[in-house]
């Protein structure tokens, strides 16, 4: 009875440490459990979507529009420093002050209770549109298994549109792209005009892409871009090679638009810079799709790979060099780790193919663009 009435007395005296702390952990935790049992209800996800997070993305994104700079790159640097902060507080008073066990507790528990806080905000805003219906369902457009004959008709078929719009745009003395990022960046607003009258269910309000300022610390953990849910923005790095700016910002794009899936965001990318027609983005695009249908065509049938990759001119060949040379000097553990974490976040919501989920897109590309691949 005397030991029972010490662990209650403890408990007691831990809970009036940080009562609210305690309580935000549970509801978050809550939001968290109840997320996961429900992501099989299908009806519940879709009308959360739809009826929910789209409406408050919108009203987000248009909110946080007025604000030339991105929002989300001040709160994540800012919760970064408040982070690193506490903890340095929490360092310091752990040597100075008596009750370490107490003070490592609540150090402990408001760490978590942020965490726990930041995810569960992030599984209503962003984790159900991954069981609720996803691009394909909403456009009615089906990812059908393609033959490998078909395969490399279309990656031909996107070569010629990379040797096509290569003519189109700026480049150096050396033959490398470079366009104007700023430029880019001032047209993206503009970049679904087409697009969303033919899908509708990509309509949204005209919105600017927005520059990372730390593009570089992107770089380090493999990241061109990232949609940002609690502010509804679309930020791209702006450090690596511009060949493929564009794409990232046609991608981003289509996050910002209920895109959820990494794959179909590629695919919309390419979809919506074709129906628009800017040369910019139409050069970007077609290289972002040649990139992965090529290696899905070099997997599995390496002469026609070869084949293709031969009718490429030497300025795109030039650009594809930069971009990985660019990314090869970040091949560090960071990124490693990087690249684990996300491919975990991937298999979480279930994702099954992991990064390789990026490369899913061919079959959409490959059943949207076979009949002008041959001609029809």
């Amino acid at each position: 009875m005397e030991q029972t009435k010490r662990k209650n007395g403890i408990l007691s005296r831990l809970y009036r440490l940080g009562p609210k702390r305690h309580w935000l952990l549970l509801i978050s935790s809550l939001l968290v459990l109840l997320h996961l049992l429900t992501r099989s209800n299908y009806p519940l996800n879709r009308t959360l979507s739809e009826h929910f997070v789209r409406p408050v993305h919108r009203f987000l994104s248009q909110l946080n529009a007025r604000v030339p700079f991105s929002v989300a790159e001040v709160l994540i640097g800012l919760a970064a420093l408040a982070v690193l902060v506490y903890i340095i507080r929490f360092l310091i008073l752990l040597v100075f002050r008596k009750e370490r066990f107490l003070r490592v507790y609540i150090t402990l528990i408001t760490l978590f209770c942020f965490a726990m806080s930041v995810y569960a905000g992030f599984c209503l805003l962003w984790g159900v549109y991954y069981y609720g219906d996803d691009f394909a369902a909403r456009s009615g457009l089906d990812a059908q298994p393609v033959s490998v004959q078909d395969l490399s008709a279309v990656t031909a078929y996107f070569a010629d549109r990379c040797n096509e719009y290569s003519d189109q745009v700026p480049r150096n003395a050396k033959g490398a792209y470079i366009g104007d990022r700023q430029a880019i960046l001032d047209r993206s607003p503009e970049l679904y005009e087409q697009i969303q009258n033919v899908y509708p269910c990509l309509e949204g309000p005209p919105l600017r892409t927005k520059a990372v300022f730390f593009s570089r610390v992107m770089s380090y953990v493999d990241f061109t871009g990232f949609f940002f849910p609690f502010t509804a923005e679309a930020n791209v790095n702006t450090d690596f090679p511009p060949s493929l700016f564009a794409s990232t910002v046609a991608h981003e794009q289509a996050h910002q638009r209920g895109v959820a899936k990494e794959q179909e965001a590629n695919f919309v990318a390419v979809i919506a810079s074709l129906e628009n027609g800017d040369p910019d983005y139409c050069y970007s695009s077609s290289l972002l799709a040649y990139i992965h249908l090529s290696n899905a065509l070099y997997s599995v049938d390496r002469a026609a790979w070869q084949r293709v990759y031969r009718c490429l001119k030497p300025e795109i060949l030039t650009d594809l060099q930069l971009n990985r040379s660019y990314w090869k000097q970040f091949e560090t553990p960071v990124q490693t780790v990087s690249n684990a974490v996300y491919e975990n976040f991937l298999y979480s919501y279930d994702q099954d193919l992991g990064l390789k989920s990026y490369g899913a897109c061919v079959d959409l590309l490959v059943n949207y663009y076979i009949d002008k691949a041959y001609g029809h």
